[in-house]
């Protein structure tokens, strides 16, 4: 039977010829397989990493063009309601006034025959502020030259002293809200008369003469 010596411990074994420190850095230092192993398993866990975060960082990504969507497409939306809200608050204001053209021509007519006096002139001039501030605008004078877009001619006839189809009459006024035309002014018109020149002109043009002219003795 082998009896063991007391405090005797095993030693690796050491190259012959070796120091005390050798044998130490020896036992120390980890054989090439725990070396590699572990560097290997750093990367393997960084590239999971990597690849998470790249995984998050898309799905941000998709979820902040969502927004960036869902966002414009409500500001749309409201400008749609915006623009739809006006529209039909200026369709509706325009119903109301254009079923008023009458009583206001009835209006101007009193006025023109000298019919606008006592409780009914107070009256027809508190419509006319109304409709005004309302945005109803009218529109049309004499003289001026004659658009088909804004009037409407009535009566036709040539005259010598126009260069240029004319308004000579209104017969019922133009009203318009803001650029919307909703009654267009009733004229009647003139024309220049064909290989005719138009006099004034030419009595103007003597007249300046005439003017600018030394004084005859």
């Amino acid at each position: 039977m082998t009896e063991e010596t007391p405090g005797f411990e095993e030693k690796p074994d050491v190259p012959s010829g070796a120091t005390p420190d050798d044998a130490a850095e020896t036992a120390e230092t980890p054989s090439a397989e725990e070396g590699s192993a572990a560097p290997a398993g750093d990367a393997r866990k960084t590239a999971g990493l990597t690849a998470e975060l790249d995984q998050v960082r898309s799905a941000l990504t998709e979820r902040t063009q969502d927004l960036q969507r869902l966002q414009a497409e409500y500001q749309n939306y409201r400008r749609r309601v915006e623009r739809d809200r006006i529209t039909v608050k200026e369709i509706a204001v325009a119903g109301l006034l254009t079923e008023l053209l009458p009583v206001l021509d009835d209006v101007g007519r009193a006025r023109d025959h000298g019919e606008l006096v006592g409780g009914f002139k107070s009256v027809a001039e508190s419509l006319e502020t109304v409709v005004a501030k309302m945005g109803l605008q009218q529109f049309g004078k004499e003289g001026e030259p004659f658009d088909p877009t804004i009037h409407e001619a009535l009566m036709h006839s040539y005259a010598p002293d126009v260069t240029e189809t004319t308004c000579v009459a209104i017969l019922q006024p133009g009203y318009r809200i803001g650029e919307r035309t909703i009654r267009p002014a009733r004229v009647a018109v003139a024309e220049p008369q064909p290989g005719a020149t138009p006099a004034a002109k030419d009595e103007k043009k003597q007249a300046d003469e005439e003017s600018g002219g030394p004084e005859k003795g």
